[in-house]
């Protein structure tokens, strides 16, 4: 029962935070019906009234069976009398059962509902507070805890803090930072004569933002050419600490917008998870920041003493950072991440650690060791409660007679605990360990019968009651998920364990061959169960990790069982030590921290090494799971969920069945429907699609085709750069190892495992040598750019493809391959990519009239663009038609949720009708009558005018004739110079676009 109805709780809190993200829910009274904690309180009197109830139930049904037993016994007695005592005794206790029962049930639906009112009181707090529109402030800044990133301009790493924005004034005219040390001065007299809060302005009309409290989390990420030393100087902040600053204000992205997210981060469950308004661009700082205790020196007594005490701490965080960060910029990237993967592991600070060490842990599989785990504070309360009792016993061992030593060692882990958990960020293992020791000692010191898993499932309820948005916090859901697998397997197999070691024990008589062999055994038996835990662990982890993350590390079955051991024994204790030293002796730490940077270095080496092995290079487990996997997984589990005897647990069979034909019947349908998919990929102007078009079995025929109708689908990648040429952007972030990453990752989520063709769609200048430019009259840019080929490069290392189109001229391909190749395999040893020694594959120039179809005729492909051979590079860029007898649906692929991509935006061209009848525009199954005809999708890329009027010409000369389709759809981006008249020609029915922003050609077709 405990379990069903903490899952209940839980569920329902779930449920709540999800519905009232997605809807507008008007719930603007309940903060003022109902104060957060006074609610906290009275769900926790009720938890408590029913487990007291039902513990009472426990116990008497228990003094039941006790007569029972007692009365076997007693024959004496005659049968009359007992049978006439049972009958009265059930007779008259059968209505108070009855009222238990139903007592029960009340509080539980109460616990129930109210858990779902609290989460709907937290979402309204959170609602309250946010950012709502993006403005341009100035402000007053507060720096809290330490930042999550430092400004660097030559690793192009940005600068996050959390902090809090006050004295909030509209922006009228950009200030210096001049300006603003004389608004400090301005605020501190004014905080001296206590006349306004309003101290931007001497004008009598105050602000109605001034008392305006968010939390946000800056930003500041380095610029090209610009060495603003002021910019740099953030890295000096630290908590507590304020300043004023111009800032961009701007409110969170919605989960809607994470569809654009290439990973599938939801960046705003993240932030709002830790209870984020808002995100806050830096614009101008002052050249000088305050102490907090500064400013607030007139109002100490109603600030907190906690966040006084926390932000102590959170200083110390920031001064043990410093000191690593000291001669930082000469040493070498090896000894750099080392030293920050130390740091990592002491205080949770994971700020030095660049991106190329952190996709080395998740590729490894070891991500989690870079936290604070429970291991990492339990360990040192370990230690300190150790050392206390030691010096106890020997200075002061009278003290036992008043407080027994286990509460001794208690009390001291329980402080080390909470004081080491907060220094590192009191984040949810670190947290829930802290509680856990507090919990499990009160439950000794009470003498309540309470096992140590309905703690921890009291506690999990306990943390999310407190803090519903826990609850999107990937660490909740692994910390209590694999702390609760721990106990359950350690329950499990210590009994089994004792069994073996008392039957080894049995037929040896001889005294050294007895200790020797159980010596052996026992040995054996550790390693048995350290493998047997971590395939435990993997297994059981795997549904909850592919939710979160999307992927799973096959490397973490395997590294894991020597890096678990190597942390939790050798570097932590290490850098536990060497932390407790820094106090007395910082010297000393200095020289524990060299020899935990050298092991941790020679770490890296070998888990580079063990990850770059080409036999090995498929690493990564993708697999879709959603949320109603999850809850089949839920149901399944059901029987054991509710009270033992209840409902028969080979009842989990059908569930079970049920299941596996959900998730295999999932994974075919990503394969049996002809898709387009539309990858994100982090830049607005770099498009990607995938098509996927299954080989029915008994569509494939002939002796050639053999190996086609094994693949069961074929799929074709289009690329395309739609930056314009003609107006100012922004530079592409994007590198081709990154891009490359990310498409990989959307690929083989949708199980793709190979490519029967890629194309490139736009020309690089940068792979020709041919092109004369000597026209002054040609005013065309060509892109440069080599990201996309070099791209290609990488994909076909990881994907077989069969095919690569380049639009354009590709003469110094080669010559770039080899150098791309050199210096991928001269990185190798650096980061965690790993490429091959295969050879590339070449490309075929992308010309007007090259195609390609199955054997079958079901699917065509077509390059209706694309003139290399004259000398313009404006006219060389590539549009494929894509000719189907099977209607062609056109998805936005979701990365959060593959299983879920919802349809592309389209805009229904009313002016041109379609074929079908009943076509719908967002892809619908075509009619009886249209699907005889095929379907046409054009993926357009063109970057200059000169393309679509060089077509229009041809097809002047060669009608082009579009009657033969059912259906006729556009894609390309809302940049293209496609003309009415073009999209008249073709007979196009609807448009989508990349970047979702409506065509001006279609728009202007549908207003005439």
């Amino acid at each position: 029962m405990y379990w069903l109805l903490g899952s209940l709780v839980i569920i329902a809190m779930m449920g709540v935070l999800a519905v009232a993200d997605s809807l507008a829910i008007p719930i603007n009274s309940l903060i003022e019906l109902h104060n957060a904690n006074s609610w906290l309180l009275l769900l926790v009197i009720i938890a408590i009234v029913l487990i007291a109830i039902n513990q009472r139930q426990a116990l008497s049904i228990k003094s039941v069976n006790v007569q029972k037993l007692s009365s076997k016994h007693q024959p004496s007695q005659p049968f009359f009398s007992q049978d006439t005592s049972k009958y009265f005794s059930s007779s008259s206790k059968f209505p108070i059962r009855i009222v238990n029962y139903l007592l029960i049930m009340i509080l539980a639906m109460g616990l129930v509902m109210g858990s779902a009112l609290q989460a709907l009181m937290g979402y309204q707090q959170a609602e309250a507070t946010k950012i709502t529109e993006s403005m341009r402030v100035q402000a007053l800044v507060t720096i809290e805890r330490i930042s999550d990133s430092v400004y660097d301009g030559v690793t192009n790493s940005g600068y996050r803090q959390v902090a809090t924005v006050s004295h909030i004034s509209p922006l009228i005219s950009e200030l210096t930072a001049q300006e603003l040390d004389s608004a400090k001065v301005n605020y501190f007299t004014s905080m001296e004569n206590s006349l306004s809060n309003n101290f931007f302005n001497d004008t009598s009309n105050e602000s109605s933002d001034s008392n305006i409290e968010y939390r946000v989390l800056l930003n500041a990420y380095p610029k090209k050419g610009s060495k603003s030393a002021q910019v740099a100087d953030l890295n000096q902040l630290r908590p507590g600490n304020q300043l004023f600053m111009t800032l961009m204000l701007a409110p969170l992205a919605t989960s809607e917008q994470a569809l654009n997210n290439p990973s599938g981060f939801d960046s705003y469950r993240w932030l709002r998870g830790r209870h984020i308004d808002g995100v806050a661009n830096i614009v101008t700082t002052s050249t000088s920041s305050f102490a907090l205790d500064e400013s607030s020196a007139l109002e100490a007594d109603s600030r907190s003493y906690l966040r006084r005490f926390r932000t102590r701490i959170d200083q110390g965080r920031w001064q043990l950072r410093q000191h690593f960060y000291q001669k930082w910029a000469g040493q070498t990237t090896a000894t750099q991440q080392a030293k920050a993967v130390t740091l990592s592991l002491l205080t949770g600070d994971r700020s030095l650690i660049n991106r190329d060490t952190k996709d080395l842990y998740q590729l490894a599989g070891i991500s989690h060791l870079l936290a604070i785990s429970g291991t990492h504070v339990l360990f040192l309360a370990i230690m300190l409660a150790g050392a206390v009792v030691f010096l106890l016993n020997r200075l002061y061992p009278a003290l036992y007679r008043h407080i027994p030593r286990w509460q001794v060692r208690w009390w001291v882990m329980i402080s080390a605990a909470f004081i080491y958990a907060l220094f590192t960020g009191f984040d949810v293992p670190a947290a829930r360990t802290a509680w856990m020791l507090l919990a499990i000692g009160l439950v000794r010191l009470t003498l309540l019968p309470i096992s140590t898993m309905r703690v921890l499932l009291a506690l999990a309820v306990l943390m999310a009651w407190f803090d519903p948005y826990m609850l999107w916090q990937a660490g909740y859901w692994l910390s209590f998920i694999a702390v609760a697998l721990l106990l359950k397997y350690d329950s499990a197999s210590q009994s089994q364990n004792n069994s073996v070691l008392s039957q080894s024990e049995k037929p040896l008589s001889q005294h050294d061959i007895k200790y020797s062999r159980i010596l052996l055994i026992k040995v054996w038996l550790i390693a048995k169960r350290v493998f047997k835990l971590q395939f435990w662990l993997f297994i059981s982890l795997l549904p909850i990790t592919l939710l979160l993350f999307g992927k799973a590390s096959l490397w973490g079955l395997v590294i894991n069982l020597f890096a678990i051991g190597l942390f939790g024994w050798v570097i932590v204790p290490l850098n536990l030590l060497a932390g407790l030293c820094y106090l007395l002796w910082p010297a000393l730490a200095d020289s524990i921290w060299v020899l935990v940077s050298a092991i941790i270095g020679n770490l890296h080496d070998l888990i580079t090494w063990l990850t770059s092995l080409p036999a090995l290079s498929e690493a990564w487990l993708y697999t879709p799971v959603n949320m109603a996997i999850l809850l089949m997984v839920l149901l399944a589990m059901l029987p054991w969920l509710l009270p033992r005897g209840l409902i028969s647990r080979w009842l989990a069979l059908p569930p079970l069945t049920l299941l596996m034909m959900t998730v295999y019947a999932n994974q075919q349908s990503l394969a049996t429907s002809p898709t387009l998919y539309i990858l994100p990929t982090g830049d607005r102007y770099i498009s990607a699609a995938v098509l996927q078009y299954p080989i029915m079995d008994n569509e494939v025929g002939g002796k050639d085709n053999k190996a086609q109708s094994a693949k069961g689908s074929v799929s074709w990648l289009f690329l395309a750069d739609h930056r314009p040429n003609a107006t100012r952007t922004m530079p592409s972030t994007l590198t081709a190892e990154k891009l490359s990453a990310i498409l990989e990752q959307q690929l083989r989520t949708l199980s793709i495992k190979r490519l029967e063709g890629l194309v490139v769609q736009t020309s690089s200048v940068g792979l020709t040598d041919t092109l004369t430019t000597n026209d002054a009259s040609n005013t065309f840019k060509p892109n440069a750019s080599e990201l996309l080929p070099m791209t290609v490069a990488r994909i076909s290392q990881r994907l077989p493809t069969n095919q690569y189109w380049q639009a354009g001229r590709s003469d110094r391909w080669f010559e770039r391959e080899k150098l791309y190749k050199e210096a991928s395999e001269s990185n190798n040893a650096n980061n965690a990519a790993h490429v091959t020694t295969k050879t590339y594959i070449s490309p075929k120039s992308c010309e007007q009239n090259d195609s390609w179809q199955l054997p079958n005729g079901d699917l065509s492909l077509q390059a209706m663009t694309g003139w290399s051979k004259i000398d313009d590079a404006s006219v060389w860029d590539c549009t494929i038609a894509i000719d189907s007898r099977l209607p062609i649906q056109i998805l936005q692929y979701n990365a959060a949720d593959p299983l879920n991509s919802p349809l592309a935006t389209s805009q229904l061209l009313t002016a041109i009708p379609s074929t079908a009848k009943n076509t719908q525009p967002n892809n619908q199954e075509l009619t009886m009558q249209a699907q005889s005809l095929p379907s046409r999708i054009v993926v357009d890329a063109d970057t200059h005018q000169r393309v679509w009027q060089l077509w229009s010409l041809l097809c002047q000369a060669e009608p082009f004739d579009n009657s033969a389709y059912s259906h006729h759809t556009w894609l390309g981006h809302s940049t293209s110079h496609l003309e009415t008249d073009d999209i008249k020609r073709q007979r196009i029915n609807e448009v989508i676009t990349y970047d979702d922003n409506a065509l001006e050609a279609a728009l202007s077709l549908n207003a005439h």
